[in-house]
């Protein structure tokens, strides 16, 4: 701004050093906002009558250099070539539901919800394990203190087992288990032990023919002994449980997680209507605000063509000596700031396209070089106003309020988890399982499917701690979340009834404003039409039509200002009761 005040400076100079307000011309619509009744214009006029000394040309150039400043300023250069779109406040929906940002990043949380409760549902996926394992031990040939030799002893064995462990949706942890051994090898021979193919006494060797050859090694000079090869398999297979009767049998960890789990997909799916709901709301906003931005270029171009037709009638005046060259310099003046404003207006277009487009796309490339027009009008459709019905959408509908409900429930569910958690752990354990044995492997299993020789066992095991701090601790803190919890509930409720029924107040006024404003507007127009003609016969002056003219321009403002807040609290009262999207006719589909 320091800039241009030194550019205008510049130009005022070459036009002859005169003294001039430049807040006369950039400020016009502020100061006349600020002071209606217009002293300010009128003493400016006054100062101007007193201590201007330029000629006609002078002035005319100052008016030009304004413009011309104004310009460069405010327009900021040329604008690249754009296409003009008409769009529909129904096509900004749809895009908005398939493009914006926000909803787009909403619509992922539900999904990242329902993998968060598969992965709790994980907690009860059964665990396989199994193991193979090989051990080899052997020890040396020998003689005991009795004098009696003995063979050397080579084991192996073979151990493999296998199982199936997992919890249960009553808590109960179970165990399904399979184990089997095969052992084998070498071990010394017993005296007078017909059961082995050798057997030694006296040191004498003796067969026994029901066997094949055994291995016959030498101890000692003068002494030998017997190595026998054995084989044996055993198995077994079982069932274990274990069963909560107290503490986490109601709700454990588990359940609780699934639960919370659950209600977080709710929680999640209210909080995408919600972000749907306000950007829904926004787009209605900002494509009202972009119809009320274009009819405020209208408005300041039938400012401006109504201050360069009384430039021009004035300039006719003059020429025929009715008027002073003093009045052509007030309505070059107003024509500057006619032009100033309608460069405003022009930037407040392009700045509510912006707005508009961001809302709609997730590629501002493709939509930058887009000049949308709206489609529709502003309108002032009665509406009926019914303040309960209202509430009652409100605290029915409103994803907020939905959302906090579905808070407190989960606190209750934990709660319920925190007062499980004071009993003690008192479970009901058992086991059955069947075993076999043989020399073979096959034996082994043999005995085990004739289910010969079974096994079980039952019992129950107490824990306790002698102190449950931690848990009574847990159990108070989630009731004080509760306590709490119920508190920011009512405290919601009663926001959105306040919410409500000021928006149902601002609907009403507005409404009534929109018909305040028009008639105000008609008026102005009736009596600037008036003031003209009065100064055509010469009984009005240039500042009074002028004065007229400004107060048109503002009436026009008010009226398109109040057909704006009217729509606008419709769309807030929609949102405030949660009833954006039936309105609009949208189911969202949430997957």
């Amino acid at each position: 701004m320091r800039n241009l005040g030194g550019l205008l400076r510049v130009f005022i100079g070459k036009a002859g050093g005169a003294a001039v307000t430049f807040n006369l011309a950039l400020g016009w619509a502020r100061e006349r906002r600020r002071r209606p009744d217009d002293a300010l214009f009128e003493d400016g006029l006054t100062k101007m009558n007193q201590s201007c000394k330029v000629t006609v040309s002078m002035q005319r150039t100052l008016v030009i250099a304004m413009g011309l400043v104004l310009t460069l300023s405010l327009g900021g250069g040329s604008a690249a070539a754009q296409t003009k779109r008409s769009i529909t406040l129904d096509e900004c929906i749809q895009l908005a539901l398939e493009h914006n940002l926000d909803i787009r990043i909403e619509r992922v949380m539900p999904r990242i919800a329902r993998l968060s409760l598969e992965n709790a549902y994980s907690a009860y996926d059964p665990t396989f394990n199994s193991s193979f394992g090989h051990t080899s031990s052997s020890s040396p040939s020998g003689v005991d203190p009795q004098g009696r030799s003995y063979a050397p002893t080579e084991t192996r064995k073979d151990s493999f087992s296998f199982g199936l462990s997992g919890l249960g949706p009553l808590g109960e942890n179970y165990r399904l288990s399979a184990n089997f051994n095969d052992t084998y090898g070498t071990r010394p021979g017993s005296a007078l032990d017909w059961s082995d193919p050798y057997y030694v006494t006296n040191n004498f060797e003796f067969i026994n023919p029901a066997w094949g050859p055994a291995s016959v090694r030498t101890l000692q000079p003068g002494v030998r002994s017997v190595s026998n090869p054995f084989r044996t398999a055993d198995g077994f297979v079982g069932f274990s449980i274990s069963q909560p009767l107290m503490k986490n049998f109601w709700i454990d960890g588990a359940r609780l997680n699934v639960i919370l789990r659950r209600k977080d997909i709710k929680s999640s799916e209210q909080d995408y209507r919600r972000v749907v709901i306000s950007t829904i709301s926004a787009v209605q906003q900002a494509y009202y605000s972009l119809i009320a931005a274009r009819e405020a270029v209208k408005v300041r171009e039938m400012a401006l063509e109504l201050s360069e037709e009384l430039l021009r009638e004035n300039r006719k005046r003059i020429e025929v000596g009715v008027l002073a060259p003093l009045d052509e310099k007030q309505a070059e003046s107003e024509v500057a700031a006619s032009r100033a404003a309608l460069l405003g207006a022009q930037n407040d277009v392009r700045t509510a396209q912006n707005a508009l487009k961001k809302l709609i796309t997730d590629n501002w490339d493709d939509w930058k070089d887009y000049d949308l027009e709206p489609a529709e009008k502003l309108s002032s459709v009665v509406q009926v106003f019914n303040r309960q019905d209202s509430w009652s959408k409100g605290l029915t509908m409103r994803p907020e309020l939905i959302r906090a409900r579905i808070e407190l429930e989960k606190n209750y569910v934990t709660l319920k988890y925190d007062r499980n958690q004071l009993y003690p752990q008192l479970d009901l354990v058992g086991s059955f399982g069947l075993a076999g044995s043989g020399n073979e492997f096959s034996d082994a299993l043999g005995v085990i499917s004739d289910r010969s020789n079974p096994t079980y066992g039952f019992g129950l095991q107490l824990s306790m701690p002698l102190s449950r701090r931690a848990a009574r601790t847990s159990y108070r803190l989630t009731k004080e979340n509760i306590e709490q919890a119920l508190l920011a509930l009512k405290k919601l409720e009663q926001d959105i009834l306040v919410e409500i029924d000021n928006a149902i107040a601002q609907a009403q006024t507005s409404f009534q404003q929109v018909e305040a404003t028009r008639a105000s507007r008609q008026y102005a127009e009736a009596a600037l039409e008036a003031e003209r003609k009065k100064l055509e016969s010469g009984k009005s002056t240039n500042f009074e039509v002028i004065r007229l003219q400004r107060d048109l321009t503002q009436r026009r403002y008010e009226e398109l200002a109040a057909l704006v807040q009217y729509n606008t609290a419709l769309v807030r009262l929609a949102q405030a009761e949660g009833s954006t999207l039936d309105q609009h006719g949208i189911n969202l589909q949430i997957k």
